[in-house]
């Protein structure tokens, strides 16, 4: 703690930070351990696993002798999974950042305290020397997808896919306290924009995937910018565009996302050729994208962010006018206010 806390702040604040943890770290640990646990449970089952993965999740950081959270389960009424996992995570954190003796070593010195014995037991039968190189190889995701439950087939439907959406929207949102619920009203906006501007249910339904997960790239970057409460540096701007970029990268290898993911990383684009991450201009940005990219600029404008406060829906509305035509469609912004006309938000 005492190494990373506030790395990049001067010595004053690390001083501060690291004793507001002191004092407070216990209460903040279990409720942030109770978060994580229950809505990585709540996802898993919305994204249709079983019961027993879904509980696997809500036990993940529980220990062997009880002293673990957020709920203090100890022994065997742990979920076999949730001490799997648990195993699992320590030790690839020490391989990869001290190597394989030092996984052994952190099993051996809290078996029976943190890990299931017999598990740390199966370890170290296991972990021969083709174990670690497989942990290292550069064909690891492929390893792991060749395994036998990585060849289960689910059946796909429109209601399974809106459920995924959904589920990793949330996944996004979660990372950080300022973007709770931000992918799902993204996700209405722009469902309710689109039938404004005349659209059919079935590609509403369509281009509301890509609203929800338009953000999916921000998991690739660190909360210390996401949540940073306060003007971002040059460099933090940059690693912050990124985002974007990614959210393309990781929609494009979904077969029933891939159709989304110029639409969705395009969100940041402007009519001007100003925006990122490509530099688009107007002829080259879709309907769908600008209709995406309106319903993300409101809902950043009105939501809580951690340089300020909410801003009421008539200043926002006053605040994306000055920027119609050079990075908001006249059309998308018109329907924008004739929709909060509609639902009598002028009032908030």
């Amino acid at each position: 703690m005492l190494d990373h806390t506030g790395v990049n702040s001067g010595l004053a604040e690390r001083f501060k930070n690291v004793m507001s943890v002191l004092r407070h770290g216990g209460e903040w640990s279990t409720e942030l351990m109770q978060t994580r646990c229950e809505r990585g449970a709540e996802i898993a089952k919305q994204l249709r696993f079983s019961d027993i993965v879904s509980e696997g999740i809500r036990g993940l950081d529980e220990h062997w002798d009880g002293n673990g959270k957020p709920y203090g389960r100890a022994t065997e009424s742990i979920p076999l999974y949730s001490r799997i996992a648990l195993i699992s995570q320590v030790i690839d954190v020490f391989c990869i950042s001290s190597g394989p003796n030092a996984s052994l070593k952190e099993l051996r010195k809290r078996r029976g305290q943190w890990f299931d014995p017999e598990l740390v037991d199966i370890v170290h039968d296991i972990a021969d020397e083709a174990f670690w190189q497989t942990l290292a190889s550069e064909t690891l995701e492929a390893d792991v997808i060749n395994l036998a439950p990585g060849l289960h087939q689910v059946e796909l439907d429109d209601d399974y896919i809106d459920e995924i959406a959904a589920a990793f929207g949330q996944v996004v949102d979660t990372k950080s306290p300022f973007t709770a619920g931000h992918s799902n009203r993204v996700g209405l906006i722009t469902d309710l924009l689109g039938q404004e501007l005349g659209l059919d249910s079935e590609h509403r339904r369509w281009l509301k995937r890509g609203a929800l997960l338009h953000d999916v790239g921000k998991l690739g970057v660190s909360n210390s910018i996401l949540d940073k409460p306060g003007p971002l540096t040059d460099d933090e701007f940059e690693t912050m565009k990124e985002h974007a970029l990614f959210t393309g990268q990781i929609l494009s290898r979904i077969d029933a996302f891939k159709g989304l993911a110029d639409i969705a990383q395009a969100h940041h684009e402007r009519l001007d050729g100003k925006g990122y991450p490509f530099g688009l201009t107007d002829k080259d940005i879709t309907l769908d994208t600008r209709i995406i990219t309106t319903a993300d600029i409101f809902d950043a404008i009105t939501a809580d962010r951690p340089y300020r406060g909410a801003i009421p829906v008539p200043q926002a509305l006053s605040i994306m006018h000055k920027s119609v035509g050079t990075q908001l469609d006249p059309e998308c912004y018109d329907a924008l206010v004739s929709l909060t006309e509609k639902y009598n938000l002028t009032d908030f």
